[in-house]
């Protein structure tokens, strides 16, 4: 049974507390063993790619084909039924448009002293994209990760994804038409993001590495940041429905559930001002779970890791929710703008009754790559910024130096740093 809370309760906040310290992510021998394979991919190259591919995944690449051509992508696209395929360019238009509006314009302004100065904007060169092909093989990831890479205007953009068995899922191929990935490499796991990282004899590396993955991937895209970028370290997937009675328990049933059957360690918290309420909502909950395909993980997260929080007011769920900062928050409530306005932390909001978070992660715009595990409070979703990057510039004459340079000079000498001081001097002498 998932735990239950009340705020009114002698305990709740420090019962609350521990959920909110809960974590479900990565130990220490996951990160040992990411170390070693990074450590091995960065000596060895395609030899220890080759090998961990044999024993994870259970093919030969020398057999099966390090790469897929661009011309299997669109046959796996124009292979697609009809209804499918439209629907993947809905959402595929639909996301390109909103990281479109996302990109910042470049600034060059002259001040009061006659400093010219600005910045501009540029795209990353390349860039490159994990997709899991385990438990979890996502055409939308593809198109959230890949489209406002594109957007952004990088050159290369270089997809990963593992295939057990040398099988892969024809729609993540579509997605990957869909989106222009330029370069398909049939390798996962830890020494995929190593291959990305620092490159080998095929692989050219990549600047920045975005995209889901399992607790090893995670981890090393933790260990290699800094040897390239990446979008965020994300961990196992999560929700907060903030609901009143006058919601359908069994629409909030199934919210909560969409979450819970992504995985095991996935999370689904309700949060309601009517105990009557929550109760319908976990028989709805049960009810559906027994006719779920992917019961017995969905079943699994509800069980060990989903709450149900019981509040005197809804007034009271700002300052819960900011403390969980949930990568996903349903305010299905009369007035969803009134507690958005005063929510500071959450991945992304879905705004009313009529507003699950399901369409948020395939066809409604904003991106669904999103920080989990409490990163909210400093982490935004994926956008068009994580492919590119601000060059500031300045431009000096002599009337504009001879104003402000006195004051870098004695800043200088009072840092100690006579180099700098005489660096901007000796310009002024010669004014």
């Amino acid at each position: 049974m998932p735990l239950r809370l009340d705020s009114r309760d002698p305990g709740f906040g420090a019962a609350f507390t521990v959920l909110v310290d809960g974590r479900r992510e990565a130990d220490a021998d996951v990160s040992r063993d990411v170390s070693a394979i990074i450590a091995r991919v960065r000596a060895e190259g395609d030899a220890a790619i080759a090998d961990y591919t044999k024993r994870f995944d259970r093919h030969d690449l020398d057999a099966s084909g390090w790469r897929i051509d661009p011309a299997q992508c669109h046959a796996a696209l124009d292979a697609l039924d009809p209804d499918l395929r439209v629907s993947l360019e809905l959402a595929a238009e639909r996301i390109r448009a909103y990281h479109a509006a996302q990109r910042p314009s470049d600034s060059d302004m002259v001040d009061a002293a006659g400093v010219r100065m600005g910045a501009r904007w540029t795209a990353i060169a390349a860039a490159g994209l994990y997709v899991p092909g385990g438990r979890a093989a996502y055409p939308s990831s593809v198109l959230m990760n890949a489209i406002p890479a594109k957007v952004a205007g990088v050159d290369r953009l270089v997809m990963v994804t593992p295939t057990p068995d040398g099988h892969i899922n024809p729609l993540v191929l579509a997605a990957a038409a869909i989106a222009g990935v330029d370069e398909v490499w049939r390798i996962g796991g830890a020494q995929a993001i190593a291959a990305l990282a620092y490159g080998t004899d095929r692989i050219a590396p990549v600047d920045v590495i975005v995209g889901p993955g399992n607790a090893w991937v995670a981890e090393a895209k933790r260990q290699l940041f800094g040897v390239v970028g990446i979008d965020m370290v994300a961990g196992p997937s999560e929700i907060v429905v903030v609901a009143d009675g006058a919601n359908d328990p069994a629409w909030i049933a199934a919210d909560l559930l969409s979450q819970a059957e992504h995985d095991p360690t996935s999370q689904s918290i309700l949060i309601t001002d009517d105990a009557h309420f929550a109760d319908k909502v976990c028989e709805a909950v049960d009810t559906q779970l027994r006719n779920l395909a992917t019961e017995t993980t969905a079943r699994a997260s509800w069980a060990d890791n989903g709450a149900i929080i019981v509040v005197g007011a809804l007034d009271e769920v700002p300052a819960l929710s900011d403390r969980l900062a949930p990568e996903h928050l349903e305010l299905a409530v009369a007035d969803p703008q009134a507690l958005f306005d005063r929510i500071r932390h959450a991945g992304s909001v879905f705004l009313g009754r009529h507003t699950p978070e399901a369409v948020g992660d395939y066809v409604a715009g904003p991106n669904h790559v999103l920080p989990t595990g409490r990163r909210a409070r400093f982490c935004s979703g994926l956008s068009v910024l994580d492919f590119i990057k601000r060059t500031s510039f300045i431009a000096l004459d002599p009337a504009s130096i001879a104003r402000i340079g006195p004051a870098a000079v004695a800043l200088a000498t009072a840092e100690g740093l006579p180099a700098h001081a005489a660096s901007v001097a000796l310009r002024l002498e010669k004014i």
